[in-house]
């Protein structure tokens, strides 16, 4: 692709950028065929090849962001599947997030849009206020009907029907190993320790069973993500910057042969830190980070788990397994989740459009609850299809999503992994849903 930015324009390392991955795309479309938005919308600027006109006319000429390009950019998931598709390589993701950060920075939104994204901005990435919004949203879900904005219904229909107590392992600590062969920080997240705590207690029993000290750092929390996609950069790299720090300082304090991350949305952030901090002062701690920031799946490949299955294993099963966009495409991990289970015993399907989005993309399920509703809505039929016991998924987003379309019960696919070899039955898969105890704690 031609583009005509100026030396000066040039000269500002973010649209140099921009140009750069500009003049990669070609123009040849594949992106359309695996992008949702355009599948749902049909709409050429509700694809990828479409924002990249919008985005490359609006940093060219320097212009405030008009309506119509704001829109078709907001209907983007990021869900990165066509980076998956694209022949050329274009970096859609680092695009798409400068193109947020400018519109973020010129353009004023109406004040419903102000006021819901500040909401979010200000609860998500915080666990506690997280709870008690959660606790509000139970109260007024019955009403949700009555809202006369789709996204106030959104936001009352996303509250669980109930809300797990506070899982005293995401505390900062350190969870000794039967037979350490490695050890590893743990990132428990924001939003994930709000929602559902069986998953951090689960990856904790498991990666310690298998051989790895877990810690968890103190001063460590939300990966940034959700602010990040709003184009808030100075939002999600503060948040960003305590994580590379709490880190950082545990490698220097009996090193770390990995960080552990068990939400696909945080991950593919987290491993995205040595690009978002490289002209700042923590570039060289970032990259470190960054350049062992792994999925879970990823570290339990590296771990002996036969040995842990003795005569458990798995139930006689069908998991139908979802694969995360921000783990198939954002990740490029498309197969450990799958074998770890298919080793541990279980039979695995895949609905037939594996590649595309659920519809969560963080809170495009809360800003865009149309699109995502109908999306949700095709990938809820295409994993019952597979008529299974259990949809698996790697990433809380999803879990959420899915779960509130299906009376399919959904794990985690650690929880399932952890109950082969020999931890409890996941509670999402027994009939009170009661908790078991937690992993002791150290002191």
């Amino acid at each position: 692709m031609q583009t005509t930015f100026t030396e000066d324009q040039l000269k500002d390392p973010a649209t140099q950028m921009a140009n750069d991955i500009l003049r990669t795309c070609v123009h040849c479309g594949f992106c359309t065929a695996t992008c949702p938005t355009y599948q749902v919308l049909g709409d050429e600027l509700d694809s990828p090849r479409g924002r990249i006109y919008l985005i490359k006319d609006m940093l060219e000429n320097e212009r405030v962001p008009d309506e119509k390009t704001v829109k078709h950019i907001d209907r983007c998931l990021s869900c990165l599947a066509c980076m998956t598709t694209c022949p050329s390589g274009v970096h859609y993701m680092h695009l798409v997030d400068h193109a947020r950060e400018y519109i973020e920075n010129n353009y004023k939104r109406p004040l419903s849009d102000r006021a819901l994204r500040w909401i979010l901005a200000r609860i998500l990435p915080y666990p506690m206020r997280f709870r008690v919004a959660l606790l509000g949203a139970k109260i007024g879900r019955p009403f949700a009907r009555l809202m006369p904005d789709a996204r106030l219904r959104a936001m009352l229909e996303m509250a669980p029907k109930t809300i797990p107590p506070v899982s005293r392992n995401d505390d900062p600590q350190t969870f000794p190993a039967k037979d350490k062969t490695m050890r590893v920080a743990l990132m428990t997240g924001c939003a994930q320790k709000a929602l559902n705590t069986d998953i951090n207690d689960a990856t904790i029993r498991l990666l310690t069973r298998l051989g790895a000290e877990v810690v968890v750092a103190e001063g460590a929390g939300c990966c940034g993500a959700l602010t990040h996609h709003m184009g808030k950069a100075s939002e999600s790299h503060a948040t960003a910057a305590k994580n590379i720090r709490a880190w950082t300082a545990e490698m220097a304090n009996g090193g770390l042969d990995a960080i552990v991350i068990n939400t696909s949305g945080c991950g593919t952030t987290v491993k995205d830190y040595g690009h978002m901090f490289r002209e700042t002062e923590l570039a060289a701690e970032a990259k470190a980070v960054a350049d062992i920031a792994m999925d879970v799946s990823e570290v339990l490949m590296k771990l002996d788990m036969a040995a842990e299955l003795g005569d458990i294993g798995a139930p006689d099963l069908t998991v139908a397994y979802h694969a995360a966009c921000s783990l198939q495409h954002g990740q490029q991990i498309k197969t450990y989740p799958k074998d770890l289970l298919k080793k541990a015993g279980f039979k695995v399907a895949e609905p037939a459009d594996s590649h595309l989005c659920c519809g969560s993309a963080g809170t495009y399920n809360l800003m865009q609850p149309e699109i995502s509703k109908q999306l949700k809505s095709r990938k809820v039929q295409t994993l019952e299809a597979v008529n299974p016991d259990i949809i698996a998924a790697g990433n809380i987003g999803c879990m959420m999503q899915i779960g509130g379309g299906t009376d399919v019960p959904i794990v985690h696919t650690v929880e399932l992994l952890d109950w082969a070899t020999g931890g409890p039955k996941p509670p999402a898969l027994t009939a009170t849903g009661k908790r078991t105890p937690q992993v002791p704690i150290l002191r």
